[in-house]
């Protein structure tokens, strides 16, 4: 059993321009993970020779008021463009737009029972949207208590939910151990409850979300059982190296390969 696994490329290497730290990641035997695409060059990656697994996949909207969907699946359209030039398979998607520091956009302190159906509905657009250009969006839960406060929909319980509800193989669950650690933990059995809805798996240590090995998760024991949940897709460090240096992210590097190898 064995993972594909995939390193955020603007999280390491910090130092260096960006293509040459998805040089780095390639050149270490890692595909790269891309954030927002509208600053980058899609040729200069292509010429990169790296794998690309995720980028996110909208530049702004939401789920749950009808002009946001409405601007959520006109620029994942424009998203789908990106990735498709860069061989890129999957776009991440959140409970509304990110901005600032991470914050939400629109932040919503009570989701009601009517914003629940409204995502259910921008999601299913969105699934249709990916089965029309053969591509798959994921959602990606976060935390709020950290780093994300007010973001709607934002447990793994809560995407994992939407995500089922959906029951579509072009919207799946990008679940983000990091944040679930922080906001539910319990993560052996979240994997196991989530497996058949994963299109990708995210990791970063807690706390500090710095590579495995510098918190208090047992890492090697999540990625068993991944591995006995029988999930094979993509395992990317969305994590910052303790040590900021090149040769620090070097190391976070083969922390995160040594963790995730089982």
């Amino acid at each position: 059993m064995s993972f594909q696994l995939a390193v955020c490329s603007e999280m390491v290497f910090t130092d260096l321009p960006h293509l040459e730290r998805v040089e780095r990641i390639h050149a270490a035997g890692f595909a790269a993970e891309i954030w927002d695409w509208t600053d980058k060059d899609a040729a200069a990656l292509v010429a990169t020779a790296a794998d690309f697994t995720s980028m996110t996949g909208y530049v702004t909207g939401d789920l749950i008021t009808s002009e946001g969907a409405d601007d959520l699946l006109r620029t994942a359209e424009q998203s789908i463009a990106f990735a498709q030039a860069i061989g890129c398979p999957s776009l991440n998607l959140h409970g509304t737009g990110l901005g600032e520091g991470g914050l939400p956009v629109h932040p919503v302190e009570v989701v009601t029972g009517d914003m629940w159906l409204a995502a259910g509905r921008t999601l299913s657009r969105i699934a249709e949207l990916g089965e029309t250009h053969g591509v798959t969006f994921v959602l990606e839960n976060l935390n709020t208590e950290v780093d994300h406060p007010g973001t709607p929909f934002a447990r793994a319980a809560d995407t994992l939910a939407l995500v089922a509800a959906v029951d579509s193989p072009h919207l799946k669950l990008n679940l983000d151990l990091y944040h679930a650690q922080i906001g539910e933990g319990n993560l052996v059995q979240l994997v196991q409850r989530a497996a058949p809805h994963l299109g990708e798996v995210q990791v970063a240590d807690v706390p500090g979300r710095c590579e495995p090995g510098t918190g208090e998760v047992r890492w090697p024991f999540v990625a068993r059982a991944l591995a006995d949940a029988g999930y094979e897709g993509v395992v990317a460090m969305e994590a910052f190296a303790i040590d900021p240096s090149v040769e620090g992210s070097d190391r976070a590097l083969e922390a995160f390969r040594e963790a995730f190898t089982v």
